[in-house]
């Protein structure tokens, strides 16, 4: 005697492995997002400019605030080792460093930044500013 399959049992699928995995995914981008450093975060008043053009994530950034405070990819450092830190970086981006400053900070602190990044083997600078 043959047994048939009944056609009445229908394949069903479950959601809710793929909805753990879907959340799973979210929060793992929502995490790594906000932990990216981000050149954005430190609060200067950068210099207005008529033109402006989009950043490069990959370029080194040096930062100084207000206080004069200097800032290397967004973590903070010293003028005596900026130059150090500075180096490995240059060598990456073929010489492009960016370069932001408050616009009502210290002349001379930029000015020093300015020879570090030469002294570390910069030999282009893209200043930051912000749009009109």
């Amino acid at each position: 005697m043959r047994r048939r399959l009944r056609d009445d049992t229908g394949v069903t699928f479950d959601f809710a492995p793929m909805v753990d995995i879907v959340l799973l995914l979210v929060i793992f981008f929502m995490l790594t997002s906000s932990l990216a450093t981000r050149q954005d975060a430190l609060p200067l008043d950068l210099p207005r400019a008529s033109q402006t053009v989009k950043e490069t994530p990959d370029l080194p950034v040096v930062s100084v605030d207000e206080a004069g405070k200097v800032y290397l990819n967004g973590k903070a450092t010293t003028l005596t080792r900026l130059e150090g830190q500075l180096k490995p970086l240059v060598a990456e981006s073929g010489g492009l460093v960016g370069l932001r400053a408050d616009e009502r900070g210290n002349y001379g602190t930029v000015v020093r930044v300015m020879d570090s990044i030469k002294r570390a083997g910069g030999e282009r600078l893209a200043l930051g500013s912000r749009r009109p």
